[in-house]
This record gives structure tokens, C-alpha cells and sequence, in this order.
């Protein structure tokens, strides 16, 4: 059931913003002629996928988790692009191609072994990797992987169509930072 939504309000909202990320494109493209980020994830199944969004730091930052990097990295488009999450519309594709969900656990990066081995745990690969989500809303990140994961597991085990929406209307009125620890 949640499927459908996400692959009808995914295909709705690039319809309707499609002028705002060919804009998005353009300006990125004129700030470094990279428009976009691709990052090897780990999804549904511990089955690795491509993940697409806008590029926000420099070409030739190293790819890892977001809290191990230098903010200087950040350009100063791409301050801009994660304070408002435009960086994430791309990642609209991924949820039409059945890579993510609107709503889920963020994908890790293959080189996030702890991220990794807390999700087995918590049997969080059973479900397929969302956008936003709980973690997203209460500003934690993958720094703490035993309370992102505990509260992934909360999320999913008592996800339905009311929290979906509700976690989407949210994070729409940008309740989540992503990238500072809190407990829950």
C-alpha cells in the first residue's frame, strides 16, 4: 500500500516541481559543471543501489558520512540547497525506481560498517530505505548507530499510512536536520 503512495507522490511531485530542478540544474551546472551527486548505498535486502542527489560540496570531496567531513567542503549553493533539503529532490527517482521509499531508513554508505552491522542487527535491511523518516525528524545521524537504528526500528515497526503522511508533512515543514545527534 505505502508503495503506491510513494510511487504516485513521487511521479506527482517531479511533475510539479520538474521547472525547479531543471532550474536546480542549470544554476548547479554553473557553479561547477557537476550538477549532480551519485553515492553507492546500501538498500532493501543489503542489495547496493546508486543514490542521486544534487551536488552540494566541492568535486573531489571523498565520499563518506556527511558528520566526517570538513564543512568547508559545502559550496555556497549547496548551503543553501541542504538548509532548504533541495538537494534531496533527485532522490524522487530512486523512490519511482523502487530503490527507496518517501519514508524509511536513510541508506548507508558501504564503508559504514558500525551504521551496518547495528541495522542487521535491528533487521532494518528488511525494509526498504526512505528519504525521511523519525531519525531525519529528531535531528539523529548515523554517528550514533545504535540510536539511529533503535529508532528506525521504532519508526517501521509502527509505520501506516497516518505516520507516513505525518512524517512527510513534517519534514515538508522542515522539521529534521539530519546531521546532529539527539535521544529520543
Amino acid at each position: 500500500m505505502l508503495r503506491i503512495f510513494d510511487f504516485l507522490l513521487a511521479f506527482i511531485a517531479i511533475l510539479i516541481l520538474f521547472p525547479l530542478l531543471i532550474f536546480l540544474y542549470l544554476v548547479i551546472y554553473l557553479e561547477n559543471r557537476s550538477p549532480f551527486f551519485y553515492q553507492k548505498r546500501i538498500g532493501r535486502n543489503m542489495k547496493e543501489f546508486t543514490l542521486i542527489k544534487f551536488r552540494t560540496m566541492s568535486i573531489g570531496t571523498k565520499s563518506c558520512a556527511t558528520h566526517l567531513l570538513d564543512n568547508s567542503r559545502i559550496t555556497k549553493l549547496g548551503k543553501i540547497l541542504r538548509k532548504t533539503k533541495l538537494d534531496e529532490l533527485p532522490q524522487l527517482f530512486n523512490v519511482l525506481k523502487g530503490e527507496m521509499s518517501l519514508v524509511g531508513p536513510r541508506p548507508s554508505i558501504p564503508t559504514q560498517f558500525e551504521v551496518i552491522d547495528m541495522r542487521r542487527k535491528y533487521g532494518l535491511y528488511n525494509y526498504l530505505p526512505g528519504i525521511t523518516g523519525l531519525s531525519q525528524i529528531k535531528g539523529i545521524d548515523m554517528s550514533d548507530p545504535q540510536l539511529l537504528s533503535q529508532t528506525d526500528l521504532i519508526m517501521m515497526k509502527n509505520l501506516n499510512v497516518f505516520k507516513y503522511f505525518y512524517y512527510l508533512i513534517l519534514t515538508f515543514f522542515g522539521k529534521g536536520y539530519g546531521d546532529r545527534v539527539k535521544k529520543i
